[in-house]
């Protein structure tokens, strides 16, 4: 058996400006690398053989602060993949969401943002971004896991939604309603090719 942890970055800069970050390369505000740190603390006693991050500063250094804290995985190897990267938010990216309402109509964002095959201007649905990162898991992460590696996965609110989706077969409704909040980790085992939720 093997642990699959999902942990979406700490808060950045950008999320506490109330902004679309998508590709955007920005860092985690203060309190991001807090809940990093206290995501660390909750891992600390599990012991993890890989780690796989988007090519974003904010996963990247959510990673590291997580496993400087985890003594049990010393210096373990750190894949950083662009499809793990957030969905591409195109033409909405460094805008702020409240004025993005006030502009388009909250329905119209609302749409943007929770849809499953709906994408804003110039950007990625959440559907695009699964085309992405279905591959990245069943390349990379899920032979690490069949070879009984434990895995830790920090990315974004959309990739790890779309994953998520994938690995629990949740329907097209149910994904929409689905909340990662940043800092938190969610915990899977993996045996005989099937995941059980754990947390």
């Amino acid at each position: 058996m093997a642990l699959l942890v999902l942990l979406r970055h700490g808060e950045s800069v950008w999320n506490a400006a109330n902004r679309f970050t998508g590709w955007t390369d920005v860092e985690l505000s203060e309190k991001g690398e807090q809940e990093a740190a206290d995501a660390g603390q909750q891992l600390a006693d599990k012991r993890f053989d890989v780690c796989y991050t988007s090519d974003l500063v904010r996963a990247q250094k959510t990673a590291e602060i997580v496993l400087e804290l985890n003594s049990a995985s010393d210096t373990i190897p750190t894949h950083e993949d662009w499809r793990l990267n957030e969905r591409h938010y195109g033409a909405l990216q460094g805008l702020n969401k409240d004025e993005t309402r006030a502009k388009h109509g909250a329905e119209q964002v609302h749409i943007w943002r929770r849809s499953y095959d709906v994408a804003p201007p110039d950007g990625e649905s959440l559907k695009t971004c699964a085309e992405r990162t279905i591959p990245c898991l069943e390349e990379c992460i899920i032979p690490d896991l069949t070879s009984g590696k434990n895995v830790l996965v920090t990315a974004h609110g959309n990739s790890l939604r779309s994953i998520v989706m994938h690995i629990e077969g949740l329907t097209r409704e149910q994904v929409l309603s689905l909340e990662l909040p940043t800092g938190v980790p969610r915990s899977y085992e993996f045996d005989d090719s099937e995941f059980t939720r754990l947390d």
